[in-house]
């Protein structure tokens, strides 16, 4: 582990910070989250309450990204002086009970260049609460300063612990192991057989005092109709002397990488070394969005992979491969982007790539026809990244890519899983029932909402495009390509000039599903080859704007069809059934802007005003959800609230390319 050194850079002054009127009813949707690039984060709200079972001060991977588990799931705060208690922490209980009223002190918060609080008390004084996550490290570093600390100025610090999966809520129970080993500043747990020991260190002292918090009321979770109630230990609680100066407090879980106890040092040094690291690596990224690029970039194994969504998503094959062309290759993080593709080119099975790992250990799962034909997109873009960046591909690399994308060619070609095969007319047809293949994959129970069999069109444009790039490499498959585009522009085309969604739906010739969906915006944009042009290509980018486009992203359905949902709540059923019929996807709009550009001839006149209608509106999404990220999807209805997954890869990733293309990108 590189710890770093050198001085401390001050913290900017508290007139930086954001300033938030009723700060508790207001702002309680905005998150921050810090990834510790294995797999493993501390998350929460700007108001310090926690509103998500995935909210956590110390959150590891066991086994990176995957074997996640909450450590540390809050704490309780306090300053005591002269007799008085003056909280610095809130609780939400069931039914609907907030205690203390910490929240209610918060005048400012900030989340640049990491999460910061500003506490005042009834008196005037001023207590600056900071928590840094370095990268690299399963560490939460936490601090609190008082300027000009009375001497009987104390600060009560009680964590909260789980040891839990992350995805499950804790319940009070006489297994959990409340001792607490002490060896010199040291207090390290281990809550249950199985679970990563975790240690905290300090320059205060601990007194054990071991305790249940019973009934924490997780209000996001209730709204998604899930278990939304859990029980809390307290082991014990850490005092700090304010008027001695900083409070520093770090947690850290015992997993793989990190040195023993007696190989760290004092809680201050440490955290000096670590604020001054995090802090140089963080101002090296060129704007929010690039440093929130480097959120999803984390370790699996010796290699690397890309986390589909913060907090709940792990690593996914579709999601990584349209994610990987903004968050690497806009960005110029060729290396990363090689390390990912090289590790997938060796996991092709019948010419399929894995579409996720289970989280519990390392069985594929292949539902997903597009999977592999996106890994070929990013596969040549990132060979085509690497020429113009005048950097060198070994022989050894780029043949393993190029059988890679050979192997999935032959595949589709010859035919595969869940009924994926070449049809006659040279599209790629596609689907069972009961399996969800396309990126519209919701599914309640055994019931596919968007099932899609047949050939849906975003999936030939990612088959044209595979075979133009095998055609690049092997003049056999340009027949075939030939073949498909003729088929694709005399069997996709609705007479008002836009695309059918899925045309032989069903595997049934001729059956035709015309739901006015956003998956035709890929035959004119968002991939290298567009598969109408001209007159043609104008009349689906103007269709598509005119029925889909929100400030934010595309309807997944046109609000004048039958089945369109306007807003994305309710329990697991409903929300699965409103999220491809209607929902917005940020992600989409890159490969519109794309779209809409290339009709314009990518003029600058055009560029322009894509920056004004779609780039700044995107932006300022920044500040609404996840902070500093952008979500996974919103409501189709207007204001269009942010829902689903607060931080999101391909969101952020789509966000960048857009970026590029307005800068320095060719339309």
């Amino acid at each position: 582990m590189q710890l770093g050194g050198g001085a401390e850079t001050p913290t900017p002054p508290f007139g930086r910070l954001r300033r938030f009127m009723n700060l508790i009813t207001m702002d309680e949707r905005l998150e921050w989250i810090e990834p510790d690039g294995l797999g493993g984060f501390a998350s929460g709200t700007a108001t310090g309450v926690r509103t998500r079972r995935y909210h956590a001060l110390l959150l590891a991977s066991t086994k990176p990204p995957a074997g996640r588990f909450v450590l540390v799931n809050g704490m309780e705060a306090w300053i005591e002086r002269s007799g008085a208690r003056h909280a610095l922490s809130t609780q939400h209980y069931a039914p609907d009970v907030r205690h203390p009223d910490g929240a209610s002190r918060i005048v400012a918060f900030e989340h640049e260049p990491w999460p910061t609080w500003m506490y005042r008390l009834v008196d005037g004084s001023e207590i600056t609460q900071e928590l840094i996550v370095p990268r690299g490290q399963p560490v939460t570093l936490l601090s609190w300063r008082m300027h000009d600390a009375p001497s009987d100025t104390f600060l009560h610090v009680r964590p909260l612990l789980s040891g839990r999966d992350i995805h499950s809520t804790h319940h009070e129970n006489s297994a959990f192991r409340f001792d607490a080993l002490r060896e010199d500043s040291f207090v390290i747990w281990q809550p249950y057989p199985g679970v990563p020991a975790f240690a905290a260190t300090s320059n205060g002292d601990y007194l054990h005092d071991p305790a249940w918090y019973r009934n924490f009321l997780y209000t996001e979770e209730r709204a998604r109709g899930l278990d939304a109630v859990e029980d809390l230990a307290a082991p014990g609680t850490f005092r700090f002397d304010l008027s001695k100066g900083e409070a520093v407090l770090i947690l850290f879980a015992n997993t793989p990488g990190l040195p023993a106890p007696d190989a760290i040092p004092e809680a201050e040094t440490w955290a000096a070394r670590l604020r001054f690291v995090e802090r140089m690596r963080r101002a090296r990224f060129d704007s929010r969005l690039h440093r929130a690029a480097d959120a999803y970039l984390v370790q699996r194994g010796k290699g690397r992979s890309i986390i589909a969504g913060y907090p709940w998503f792990g690593d996914w094959g579709r999601d990584t491969f349209i994610a990987l062309r903004g968050l690497c290759l806009a960005t110029g993080r060729l290396r990363e982007a090689g390390d990912i593709l090289l590790q997938c080119a060796g996991r092709i099975s019948e010419g399929m790539l894995p579409n996720r790992f289970a989280e519990s250990d390392d069985v594929p799962e292949f539902n997903s026809v597009d999977a592999a034909l996106w890994f070929v997109i990013a596969a040549d873009e990132w060979l085509e990244a690497m020429q113009r960046a005048g950097r060198r591909v070994s022989a050894r690399d780029r043949k393993r890519l190029d059988d890679a994308i050979a192997a999935i060619l032959v595949g589709h070609t010859a035919g595969t899983r869940f009924g994926i095969r070449m049809d006659e007319d040279g599209l790629l047809a596609a689907g069972e029932p009961g399996v969800q293949l396309t990126w519209m994959d919701a599914k309640a129970g055994d019931h596919v909402i968007t099932p899609r069999i047949g050939k849906p069109v975003e999936i030939q444009a990612l088959w044209l495009n595979a075979l133009h790039i095998g055609a690049k490499r092997n003049a056999d498959w340009t027949q075939l390509l030939q073949r498909g585009r003729a088929s694709f522009v005399q069997r996709f085309r609705h007479d008002d000039g836009w695309l059918f969604d899925v045309v032989d739906a069903d595997h049934v010739r001729g059956r035709i599903d015309v739901s006015f969906r956003p998956n035709q915006i890929f035959a004119v944009g968002g991939l290298p080859f567009a598969l109408l042009e001209g007159p043609d290509a104008c009349r689906v980018v103007d269709a598509v704007e005119q029925r889909l486009l929100t400030p934010i992203g595309l309807r997944t359905l046109a609000p004048d069809e039958p089945d369109y949902v306007g807003r994305y709540e309710g329990g697991i059923a409903q929300r699965d059934g409103a999220y491809h019929q209607g929902t917005v996807w940020p992600w989409l709009l890159g490969p519109f802007v794309d779209a809409w550009l290339r009709a314009r001839h990518g003029r600058e006149s055009a560029k322009a005003e894509a920056r004004e209608r779609f780039l700044a509106p995107l932006l300022r999404h920044l500040d609404d959800a996840g902070l500093g990220h952008i979500s996974e999807i919103a409501d189709g209805d207007a204001p269009h609230t942010p829902r689903g997954c607060p931080f999101q890869a391909w969101s952020v990733g789509e966000a960048l390319r857009i970026v590029q293309l307005l800068e320095d990108g060719d339309a």
